[in-house]
């Protein structure tokens, strides 16, 4: 059974890092790009940032652009999201993905397997 599972998720005050992780089982991913969306309530799920395969290509959201950095160790099958600088408008839940290709990708559409999410609150 495939199984994306998300950790790192806190309260953070504004000005602060959290570093999200989400960890693979069930298969290997290290042929696939990831990518990282965020939901807050009442809000459509919305692209934050995607990963190629090899870690070499990376595109980010407007909103998080250098304050969010994406990576991943294939070796361990894990994504990460380190994220400097949050706002509270940074706060929603978290979701890890899958694709089923090996490019980035900034369509929901094009990912295969989602995590449950992990909530992440930065407060004033």
């Amino acid at each position: 059974q495939v199984q994306l599972v998300e950790s790192g998720g806190g309260l953070v005050q504004a000005g602060g890092s959290l570093r999200l992780s989400c960890r693979a089982s069930g298969r290997t991913f290290s042929r696939n790009a990831m990518g990282w969306f965020r939901q807050a309530p009442g809000n459509e799920r919305e692209f934050v940032a995607s990963i190629s395969w090899n870690g070499v290509g990376t595109a980010y959201a407007d909103s998080v652009k250098d304050r969010f950095t994406i990576s991943r160790d294939n070796a361990k099958n894990t994504v990460y999201l380190q994220m400097n600088s949050l706002k509270p408008e940074d706060t929603a839940v978290y979701y890890c993905a899958a694709t089923y290709y090996s490019s980035i990708s900034t369509n929901p559409a094009n990912y295969e397997h989602w995590g449950q999410g992990t909530q992440v609150t930065v407060s004033s």
